[in-house]
């Protein structure tokens, strides 16, 4: 049951108490306020850093060919190395737990594309069917290059949305014919990514179409591949096995940093991951210490206001009151105003974010920084339980005032 009187009688309290009531609230509001812009940017940097792995398999290594700075076995520094067919199924064979895998070969020179009158220069790309997941390829319409294309060596493209859109306009693609460098191909797919623009304007053929159409022989520039559930760990002793095979097949030393150039986005994500962990706790520890500061303020300003207050307490204890109804009423009080003053201060600090998130310019790790709703829940949870801690320190003290000392208070 709600007793309305004391309620009533609470109010009364606050509003003659108008300068009191504020500077007890503003503690508390600012306590909340700063936790909120705090944990929002926190979301900020992390919607950062996930949006940079956008279009990427975050549990990706990419493996590029370089140029050996290192003599080894009696062979000069200075060897171009290039990956071939046999290069990519020994990998695939002999590195354990590789779950999709790629390679990738360009087509040298200028790439011209061509349907009917309509042209453009847009990259191409030769691949296996696995590098649609180490590239988190959004396959709009129709299909992707699958097995059959390799073995066949097929003449079948997969294009992005800008090359429609500039080939094709409003027509449909799928099934027409466009060239590629002057060789025929027959569109069998339509694709998006998330990344920029220039993802958007490639064209994807099967590797073995292209080394065979395009004189590429069997070279091939990047091998890729995604590495399913491994722990970072794993995925560096994937890193170790894969260099030690190709330095075994190339004749070069493992530890030539310039033969091979190894980007392990599994280790690169696990930094970005941990240091945001970092970043959080030391907000919930700003954010907690600000509010814990609030605290103490509200409880030394309802221990005046307690002191205040003696003989009317010591009157209402003469009277009959029991000491639960003195600390239900110092509780009640001090609860309400914390709440009043939280939601004030969680409100201003969504729309100080949501202005922040308006205003700010794009940047590359700071995004839409916003308040998710655990942490709305959280500060909310806080809030409680900094109005009860707030007010249970005084209320202890009003409910042990002895009513004829307290009568005698001046």
């Amino acid at each position: 049951m709600i007793d309305f009187d004391l309620w009533q009688e609470i109010l009364e309290t606050a509003s003659r108490n108008k300068l009191r009531s504020a500077l007890t609230g503003f503690s508390v509001a600012w306590g909340i306020f700063m936790l909120v812009v705090l944990l929002g940017s926190g979301t900020g940097l992390q919607q950062g850093v996930e949006y940079q792995f956008r279009d990427d398999a975050t549990n990706s290594i990419y493996v590029r060919a370089g140029r050996t700075s290192l003599p080894y076995r009696g062979m000069r520094p200075g060897r171009f190395l290039e990956f071939t067919n046999r290069d990519f199924d020994a990998l695939r064979e002999r590195v354990p737990g590789i779950e999709h895998m790629s390679a990738r070969a360009f087509i040298r020179g200028t790439t011209l594309v061509r349907r009917g009158r309509e042209s453009g220069t847009f990259s191409v790309r030769a691949v296996h069917p696995g590098h649609r997941f180490v590239e988190k390829t959004l396959v709009r319409e129709g299909r992707y290059l699958n097995d059959l294309d390799l073995a066949e060596h097929r003449k079948s493209a997969v294009i992005g949305t800008l090359v429609k859109e500039a080939l094709f306009g409003a027509e449909p693609a799928l099934g027409r014919e466009i060239e590629i460098n002057g060789v025929v191909f027959q569109v069998v797919g339509v694709f998006d990514d998330e990344g920029s623009e220039q993802e958007r304007e490639l064209v994807y053929v099967p590797v073995t179409t292209a080394q065979r159409a395009f004189g590429g022989r069997d070279r091939m520039a990047q091998i890729l591949f995604t590495t399913g559930d491994a722990t970072l760990a794993e995925s560096q002793e994937m890193e170790v096995t894969v260099k030690e095979l190709l330095a075994n097949r190339h004749l070069f030393d493992p530890a030539d940093p310039r033969a091979l150039f190894i980007t392990n986005n599994v280790e690169i994500y696990q930094r970005f991951a941990s240091l945001l962990a970092s970043i959080r706790t030391f907000i919930w520890l700003v954010g907690i210490g600000t509010l814990v500061a609030g605290v103490v303020g509200v409880s030394n300003i309802m221990m005046i206001a307690v002191k205040e207050r003696t003989r009317e307490i010591g009157i209402r204890k003469a009277v009959g009151a029991t000491p639960f109804s003195v600390v239900r009423l110092i509780l009640e009080e001090t609860v309400l105003i914390t709440a009043v003053a939280g939601y004030v201060g969680l409100v201003l600090g969504v729309f100080t974010l949501e202005g922040l998130s308006r205003v700010l310019p794009e940047a590359e790790y700071f995004r839409n920084p916003q308040v998710d709703l655990r942490g709305a829940i959280a500060a909310t949870v806080l809030l409680i339980v900094a109005g009860a801690i707030a007010g249970f320190f005084p209320a202890r003290r009003a409910a042990a005032i002895r009513p004829v000392e307290a009568l005698r208070y001046e």
